[in-house]
């Protein structure tokens, strides 16, 4: 007994893998206004799930609630609340700045503090005045015109100046003081900040506006001369906040590239070539026009507000019922006894973590802290440690059921049904983690690696003895192959999750069940300002048609070569991915690539899937490699070196996407013999491409030219065709003869004549 219990504690055991990393800007908040913070947050999140499952008190029981809103919302107002939500939570929740070990006390915050208060001044005019418009719009006052109520705010009109000086004057006065202050008034990270509940203000000042003017009949008007000044001041200030608030969640990166987009508008028209454009836009057609449904009011954010924000609620579930320690710890009692034992964890704990996760940095936060250490005591460089963690981290991104949030902004964008974008994303993921499982493997063989001992590892019959944590998981793919939505899918993997911790130590209660709520609202933050400040850059795009022109130059391209053209729209896809999260990389070059690849002849399936990857992969592309960085800094690691290694590491990753643009039987397109036959060629042929890239077949080192020979059988045997799979499997056997019998020297180098 007491032996058992020593092994106990010599395993390793996941503990916490799935909490959420409180970064370093995020207040901590106590007593009442913690309180306050998470009723706000459990209270956002529950309107979403209630919201997308058409719940109504007063449809249920005939009782009105004041200022409760009626379901189902008309779809803008859903959104525009949607996004007002998380800015006001957003700028309560996260720091301007990041906070130092110091206390954060200043003599200064009661300067800014009291000049804050002063802004509310104006703040609450424009609030008032945008309510005082909702009133006068309900009243029935106001002219019809085909049965819509219109609003006559033209130049001269009563109306126009109250819109002017009563509401657009005061509320960037407001807005733009708020976010000023922000970067000066300081708070202990305990307290609130009053510039930040200020912006919160703002937020609604924007939201209650808009609502109101969007019901009428200048909602027609957006992205014309003719939108309401009210309008152009509400989405400025709006877009000042979505940009302040990435800045906070996501760091500087997208804020910058957003920033370039917008200052492209105003001065297109004095551009050459392809980016130009006839005329000037104005700062009041253009704000008019960004918060709408060709903007920021669009797919980015129609996804999350739907499937985006359902599937945090669901992974919160998840965490309370503590699956994801339960999937690391799975991984390690099924993979930890192979050589290299904690790298080929990390490929599979961040797999199944993906599906509950699907963000890359967050996949590596979570499973790397306890990874990446076991893995350099087991003798993996540190840089190597990072790289595998990253790479792996990275196909969490790819992998169904629930992939990133860019899975569902495809759906969203081409109208192809979720389920079939998950499906036609199996073998790709296989590959993908096929090909990260190789080079790992290669690399413990090549170091000669050992596993970990049993006494270190989870019992295995333990871990299938709580194989029922998988229970949401499989309801959510059994009622997405059923037939279900993925709204009503998601919410009954939902309820699953919290019956399923009835059979855990971490039982939901209903105390359990408002804090996952809370959670999940807390989560969102980052995702919905990523996704609105995308929605920015998808305006820019609409308004000037410069994805069209970029469409025009790749079938320029096309004319050339087809696969110059696709050569050409992976770089634009990794470059516009850099720095950048998964979603709002592939909602801009979805914008800007996806439809020349159509035009190309493409499958819209094919070319947004194309599109979709290499926004992915650009985590570990050097030399901005999110993923890659976030790793970096648990192992220890130089963030460069790092990203150079996981690019090594995913390197057959980059010539997935040309796989299934060559064969679309790796899609799911095809006969069933297709696609067996796809899949099983292509997954010789990336083992193939881990040998020769990192030097090890049959089991030992190789020379340089049998690396080069199995690079060379890799890529006909991906090319999928028949005769091309025949010589690739002559030229492989042709390298297994040499390294069987000739024994060449795996230190030979290559002769250069004439160098001296």
């Amino acid at each position: 007994m007491v032996q058992e219990s020593t092994q106990a504690d010599k395993a390793v055991i996941a503990e916490g893998v799935d909490e959420e990393p409180v970064e370093a800007n995020r207040r901590l908040f106590t007593g009442w206004r913690m309180q306050v913070v998470a009723g706000a947050a459990a209270l956002y999140a529950l309107f979403h799930m209630a919201a997308l499952n058409g719940v109504s008190i007063s449809a249920y029981t005939g009782i009105t609630v004041p200022l409760l809103p009626q379901f189902p919302m008309e779809t803008w107002n859903f959104r525009i609340f949607h996004i007002a939500g998380a800015l006001a939570l957003g700028f309560v929740v996260y720091n301007a700045m990041m906070f130092s070990d110091d206390a954060d006390t200043d003599d200064r915050s009661g300067l800014w503090g009291k000049l804050a208060y002063v802004l509310f001044i104006p703040a609450l005019l424009a609030v008032g005045t945008s309510l005082w418009f909702a009133q006068t719009i309900a009243s029935g006052t106001l002219p019809e015109m085909g049965g819509l109520t219109t609003w006559p705010a033209f130049a001269g009109t009563p109306i126009y100046a109250q819109e002017v000086w009563y509401f657009g004057v005061p509320l960037l006065i407001a807005t733009g003081g708020g976010i000023v202050l922000g970067w000066f008034e300081t708070a202990p990270r305990d307290e609130f900040r009053v510039s930040d509940i200020l912006l919160g203000v703002c937020g609604f000042a924007v939201a209650a506006y808009l609502i109101a003017i969007y019901g009428t009949a200048a909602r027609n008007a957006v992205g014309t001369p003719f939108v309401p000044i009210g309008v152009a001041f509400a989405a400025t200030a709006g877009s000042a906040m979505i940009l302040e608030l990435t800045r906070r969640v996501a760091g500087l990166a997208l804020v910058i590239i957003t920033g370039v987009f917008l200052l492209y508008t105003f001065v297109a028209h004095l551009l050459p070539g392809i980016l130009a454009v006839q005329s000037a836009y104005s700062w009041q057609r253009f704000f008019g026009h960004v918060y709408s449904d060709a903007g920021i009011l669009g797919p980015t954010t129609a996804v999350s507000s739907t499937y985006i924000i359902l599937f945090i609620i669901f992974a919160a579930f998840l965490q309370a019922s503590k699956v994801g320690d339960y999937f690391v710890n799975f991984a390690f009692a099924a993979a930890g006894r192979a050589r290299g034992g904690p790298a080929k964890v990390a490929i599979f704990a961040s797999g199944l973590m993906g599906m509950i996760n699907g963000t890359s940095a967050g996949n590596v936060v979570a499973t790397g802290s306890l990874t990446i250490p076991l893995m350099k005591k087991v003798g993996y460089r540190p840089t190597t440690a990072g790289a595998v963690e990253a790479a792996a981290s990275t196909g969490g991104q790819i992998m169904p059921p629930i992939m990133g949030a860019g899975a569902f902004i495809m759906a969203e964008i081409t109208g192809i049904p979720y389920q079939e974008i998950a499906i036609a994303a199996i073998i790709p993921a296989i590959l993908y983690f096929v090909s990260v499982y190789f080079m790992v493997d290669f690399e413990a063989a090549k170091l000669g690696m050992r596993g970990m001992r049993d006494d270190e590892l989870p019992k295995l019959a333990k871990m299938v003895r709580q194989v029922y944590l998988f229970i949401p998981i499989i309801i959510l793919i059994a009622a997405l192959f059923m037939g279900y939505s993925v709204i009503r899918a998601g919410t009954l993997a939902t309820m699953a999750a919290a019956v399923v911790s009835w059979l855990t130590p971490f039982p939901m209660t209903w105390r359990g069940i408002v804090k996952a709520f809370e959670l999940a609202g807390i989560m969102s933050i980052q995702i919905i300002a990523v996704c609105a400040c995308a929605g920015i850059i998808v305006g820019v795009i609409s308004l000037t048609g410069v994805g069209a022109r970029f469409s025009a130059v790749l079938l320029d391209l096309a004319g050339v070569s087809q696969l110059l053209a696709l050569f050409f729209a992976m770089c634009i896809a990794i470059l516009l991915g850099m720095g950048m999260p998964t979603t709002a990389a592939y909602a801009v070059a979805a914008s800007v690539v996806a439809p020349g690849l159509v035009q190309l002849g493409i499958p819209t399936l094919t070319a947004h899937f194309f599109v979709f990857y290499f926004a992915v992969l650009s985590a570990i592309t050097p030399p901005v490699a999110l993923a890659s960085y976030a790793a970096a800094g648990i192992s220890g690691a130089n963030p460069m070196q790092t990203s150079v290694a996981s690019f090594k590491i995913g390197i057959a990753a980059f010539i997935v996407p040309f796989m299934f643009f060559y064969n679309s039987a790796l899609l799911m397109e095809g006969t069933w013999f297709e696609v067996i036959r796809a899949g099983i060629t292509a997954t010789f042929g990336v083992f193939l491409l881990s040998g020769g890239v990192q030097g090890w077949f049959l089991g030992q080192r190789s020379a340089w030219f049998i690396r080069l020979g199995l690079i060379a059988a890799a890529l006909l045997m991906i090319e999928g065709g028949l005769i091309t799979d025949l010589i690739g499997i002559g030229v492989t056997a042709g390298a297994w003869l040499i390294q069987r019998f000739l024994h060449p020297d795996p230190n030979a180098s290559i002769p250069v004549r004439g160098a001296d």
